[in-house]
């Protein structure tokens, strides 16, 4: 977390845990499934923070639950672990067979689904729920990188807070981005 993945080497590694690359080789095999155990621990430790929002979330709120997942993200006690999550998301997107391949996905797959169990049943699988989902998963993403390079966590979290009064304002209008949801039935959009 210190050093990140991009660069690094088994030697320094080793050193710094008392160990040495041979001992690294017979644990893991390779450099390769050394980072994707990496990975696979800074995924662990992610979707632990999100069955945490699953379990504290009452109801059916998605701003919540992105108020809690951004609660979070925000914590400096995170950074070094975010941005190595960041760093296997971007690798990720080469699309090589690595062992980098579909972590992006992946953790897209697991937020994505928080945010779904954090609607209304009846609006789950409408693609206005999965619009909103994937733009509150979106100003998220955006914020956290804004975090991550400038440090300036008012900034960030005011942009989060915005969207989040936004989104549960609309869900207590019954609408969504101006159209008016309660009258056009499940599914469908009146531009009313």
């Amino acid at each position: 977390m210190d050093h990140g993945l991009a660069d690094m080497s088994l030697r320094p590694l080793a050193e710094a845990i008392g160990s040495s690359p041979r001992v690294l080789l017979f644990l893991f095999g390779s450099k390769d499934a050394l980072v994707q155990a990496l990975l696979a621990r800074v995924r662990e430790d992610e979707t632990g923070m999100l069955d945490s929002v699953q379990r504290t979330r009452p109801g059916h709120d998605l701003a919540r639950a992105g108020q809690l997942v951004w609660r979070w993200l925000a914590d400096p006690a995170h950074r070094k672990l975010l941005t190595l999550w960041v760093e296997g998301y971007a690798r990720s997107l080469t699309g090589d067979d690595g062992p980098w391949a579909r972590f992006a996905e992946r953790t897209i797959g697991d937020r994505l689904e928080v945010f779904a169990a954090a609607e209304p049943p009846d609006r789950r699988d409408t693609p206005e729920g999965q619009g909103e989902r994937t733009l509150l998963l979106a100003v998220l993403r955006g914020a956290l990188l804004d975090l991550l390079a400038t440090g300036d966590e008012p900034r960030a979290t005011a942009a989060v807070t915005t969207h989040l009064r936004a989104l549960a304002a609309a869900h207590d209008a019954g609408t969504l981005g101006g159209a008016d949801v309660r009258s056009a039935g499940p599914g469908r959009r009146s531009l009313t």
